[in-house]
C-alpha cells in the first residue's frame, strides 16, 4: 500500500491522540504526616510537659507508619466536634460486637507520605484555626534492653524492637496483624492502649526471638487537646487537636492549586514506661511495663 503524506499524518495524529491520557487537575487538600522527636512535648491539656513523672522513663520512637481514623477542621475554639468541618471518617465495623475501627481497611502512611487527600471544592470555604486528627494505629521501633542470666551466662544487650501500638478508641482485628516480620493472632475488638511487639536479636551467635502483646491501663494514653475546656473530646478517643502554625488555614473555594497540610506530630518521649531499674532503659524482663504511647502534640501547617 502506498502511503501518502496525508495518510502518514493521520497515523501520527492517531498515535499521539492514543498516547494522551486525561489527568485530573482538580486542586486538592492534601494531608501528610511528619514525626518530630524534637517538637515540644505536651500533656493532655496542651500544657508543656518535658518532665516525666517520678519513676517513669521514655523514648522517642522511630516511626514506620501511622493511620488516622478521623479528620476535622475547626474555625474556632468553640466549634463542637462533628460539625461542618468533618472531612474524613475511616471505615468502622461491628463484627467484633460493638462499633470499632476496621483495621483491615485502615490506610497507613510513613513520614512525609500522604495519609489523606480530597478535592478542595468539597471543603467549605473559610478560615480554619484548628485541625483535629483522630490517630488510630502506630508502628515504630524503640530500644529494648536485656540484662539477665541465661544458662549461667550473663547477657547484656540493647537493640531495637518493633511495636504495633493501637491508640484508637477501639480497633477490630479480623484475625491477625503483622508487627514487623511476624504476625500476632488476636481476633476481635481491642481497646485503646493495646500493643504487640517483636524483638529479634542474638546472644553469642544464638538467635533470640520474642513476640508478645499487652494492654496499657485504661485512660493512660495521652491525647493532646488544648481546647479541652471549650471543646472536649469523647473519653477513650485519640482525637488530637492542634492550631495551625503561621496563621489559619484559608480556603476560598476558588483554589487553582493544591494545598498541602503537613501534620507535624511530637514523638518526644511518647513511649513511656514505669521504671524498675532507674537507668532510663526499657527493660521488660525486669518487669518494666508500658503506660503511655500517645502522641505528645500536633502542629499543622499549610503550604499553598
Amino acid at each position: 500500500m502506498k502511503l501518502t503524506q496525508t495518510t502518514i499524518a493521520l497515523f501520527i495524529f492517531a498515535f499521539l491522540f492514543a498516547g494522551c491520557k486525561k489527568t485530573d487537575t482538580t486542586p486538592r487538600l492534601i494531608f501528610k504526616f511528619k514525626f518530630d522527636p524534637t517538637q515540644t512535648r505536651y500533656n493532655s491539656f496542651g500544657q508543656i510537659q518535658d518532665t516525666l513523672p517520678t519513676g517513669h522513663a521514655g523514648q522517642s520512637p522511630v516511626f514506620n507508619a501511622m493511620s488516622a481514623h478521623y479528620i476535622e477542621l475547626a474555625k474556632g475554639p468553640l466549634d463542637t466536634l462533628g460539625g461542618d468541618g468533618v472531612l474524613y471518617i475511616a471505615p468502622e465495623t461491628t463484627a467484633g460486637g460493638s462499633k470499632a475501627i476496621d483495621f483491615a481497611q485502615s490506610t497507613f502512611a510513613k513520614d512525609g507520605e500522604v495519609f489523606y487527600s480530597m478535592p478542595l471544592k468539597d471543603v467549605s470555604a473559610g478560615d480554619y484555626q484548628y485541625l483535629r486528627v483522630s490517630l488510630a494505629y502506630q508502628n515504630y521501633d524503640v530500644n529494648l534492653y536485656v540484662d539477665t542470666t541465661i544458662s549461667g551466662f550473663h547477657i547484656t544487650n540493647e537493640s531495637p524492637c518493633t511495636v504495633a501500638s493501637f491508640i484508637g478508641y477501639k480497633t477490630y482485628v479480623s484475625n491477625n496483624y503483622k508487627v514487623k516480620n511476624q504476625t500476632i493472632t488476636a481476633p476481635g475488638n481491642h481497646l485503646q492502649g493495646y500493643w504487640g511487639f517483636e524483638y529479634s536479636t542474638s546472644f553469642s551467635g544464638y538467635p533470640y526471638n520474642l513476640l508478645t502483646s499487652g494492654q496499657a491501663p485504661a485512660g493512660a494514653t495521652t491525647v493532646v487537646n488544648p481546647l479541652f475546656a471549650t471543646s472536649p473530646i469523647p473519653a477513650g478517643s485519640c482525637l488530637v487537636t492542634g492550631g495551625f502554625n503561621g496563621g489559619n488555614l484559608h480556603i476560598t473555594g476558588n483554589e487553582t492549586k493544591d494545598i498541602v497540610v503537613t501534620v507535624s506530630l511530637s514523638t518526644k518521649k511518647s513511649f513511656e514506661w514505669v521504671e524498675v531499674v532507674n537507668d532510663g532503659k526499657w527493660e521488660p524482663t525486669k518487669g518494666e511495663y508500658i503506660v503511655d504511647m500517645g502522641i505528645r502534640g500536633m502542629i499543622p501547617s499549610a503550604q499553598y
